[in-house]
């Protein structure tokens, strides 16, 4: 039994050495010395950012200029005020923690394995007294502030983490982590939204949305300008002059459907 416990304790202080980000059993990558958290399909979500950026650099060289000299200058400054945003909550959303629920270790393992009280210098059960599966579910009541009112809530276990997860958290298989408040695992911010980056993820959904919507309106207005430039001249004139504008609003398109 002391030697069971000796060989605890070391373990205990071999983690206590390095920092938690340094021993996280999940799969979710640390940059900036553990401040910032990211999901393993960390290309996509560097794809995206990519992405917006390279498409934002021919709307801002090939459109907005015309647009500023023909029609306004506040067309490039709130087009680069959209972006801005959009990119601010991509990557708030992909770097923060959203949520993760910290794995059961030690004794708080133990107990949830067996379902017994062990307490310091116990000794768990022995191969002769077999093993005790965990219950898949734990009914807890929980009362208001004021004690007032009490409400059973069903907790389910779960076997990679060994905690009984709170309600609306779910084990994310692609992290390999428990999540508070867990919506989905999102590839193209590459981490999964939680109860933590909820709000930032919204808030890039929301800000992409107006600036698809804002870059694909004012290339339509870029083509027809440019067909009152020409004479009137045929859709195909125009798409011969302009192809890029085009492409932005292909891609505009379809990034808001799926959005």
């Amino acid at each position: 039994q002391k030697v069971r416990w000796s060989s605890r304790a070391a373990a205990l202080a071999a983690a206590m050495a390095h920092r938690k980000w340094e021993i996280f059993p999940g799969k979710m990558r640390f940059c900036c010395n553990g401040r910032l958290m990211c999901g393993k399909d960390i290309g996509v979500f560097v794809f995206c950012i990519v992405l917006i950026i390279i498409v934002s650099g021919l709307f801002f060289g090939l459109v907005c200029p015309y647009l500023a000299a023909n029609l306004s200058p506040a067309v490039p400054v709130f087009a680069v005020v959209l972006m801005l945003l959009s990119l601010a909550f991509l990557i708030r959303t992909g770097t923060m923690d959203p949520g993760v629920l910290p794995r059961a270790a030690g004794l708080e393992a133990e107990v949830n394995e067996t379902g017994r009280n062990v307490t310091i210098g116990e000794q768990g059960p022995t191969p002769s007294e077999g093993y005790t599966p965990p219950a898949r579910t734990k009914i807890v009541t929980i009362q208001n502030l004021k004690g007032t009112l009490e409400v059973e809530q069903t907790l389910k276990y779960c076997f990679t983490c060994k905690i009984f997860r709170p309600p609306r958290a779910s084990h994310c298989s692609i992290c390999d982590a428990c999540i508070d408040q867990f919506d989905h695992h999102c590839p193209w911010v590459g981490n999964c939204v939680g109860r933590r980056n909820y709000r930032y993820f919204y808030g890039f959904l929301a800000t992409l949305s107006l600036y698809c919507m804002y870059a694909l309106a004012f290339c339509v207005v870029h083509l027809v300008l440019l067909s009152k430039d020409a004479a009137n001249a045929d859709f195909a004139a125009v798409i011969r002059k302009a192809p890029l504008t085009l492409v932005i609003i292909i891609i505009a398109f379809f990034a808001m459907w799926s959005v």
